[in-house]
């Protein structure tokens, strides 16, 4: 075996190990809640940002698989189930839009830019799945699906990610997440 394949195998494992221990430390700090809604969703202690990292430091592609395997464990530990595409789009796709962070890792602000592409993607997912899937709890309230879908998930998606921005834009938070970076 080639030096220069045994290295790219030695990053490669690094990187697994990387990505195993932040979806670890995302399952941990997503049991942190300051909000818990009935349907699913909650604001967490940064549990989305742990997850994010995984696309930012080993790219888009590890991000997604990795972000992926977030989901399938918060399907494990807490299920909320209406139908089985819902489990899809909420868990396995919601989760796994985490992972684009990596898509602007190389990029001036990259982590900021990057976080807020992987909310977004993780939004959508789950406004579609709560138009879709939770659109008849909309009528309690006296709203219709697509305002009920979007402040439902804004709520906690949308909170937690302002918070978390605020957060890495502190710049020894921000330059010991690039700096962190600079070593894988």
């Amino acid at each position: 075996m080639s030096t220069q394949s045994r290295s790219k195998q030695s990053k490669s494992l690094h990187q697994l190990v990387l990505c195993a221990v932040l979806i670890a430390l995302a399952t941990v700090l997503g049991m942190i809640k300051f909000l818990n809604l009935p349907y699913g969703g909650s604001i967490t202690l940064m549990s989305m940002l742990a997850a994010t990292l995984c696309g930012y430091y080993c790219g888009p592609a590890k991000g997604v698989v990795a972000c992926m395997a977030l989901g399938l464990i918060n399907f494990i530990l807490e299920p909320v189930i209406v139908h089985p595409a819902q489990v899809v789009l909420d868990y396995f796709l919601a989760f796994g839009m985490l992972g684009l962070s990596g898509l602007t890792a190389n990029k001036k602000h990259g982590l900021s830019t990057g976080y807020i592409i992987g909310v977004c993607g993780r939004f959508l997912c789950s406004f579609l799945s709560g138009f879709i899937f939770f659109g008849s709890y909309a009528a309690d309230y006296n709203m219709n699906a697509v305002a009920y879908s979007f402040i439902y998930n804004i709520i906690y998606i949308g909170t937690e990610a302002v918070i978390t921005l605020i957060v890495i834009n502190i710049p020894v938070i921000r330059h010991t997440l690039e700096r962190l970076k600079e070593q894988i």
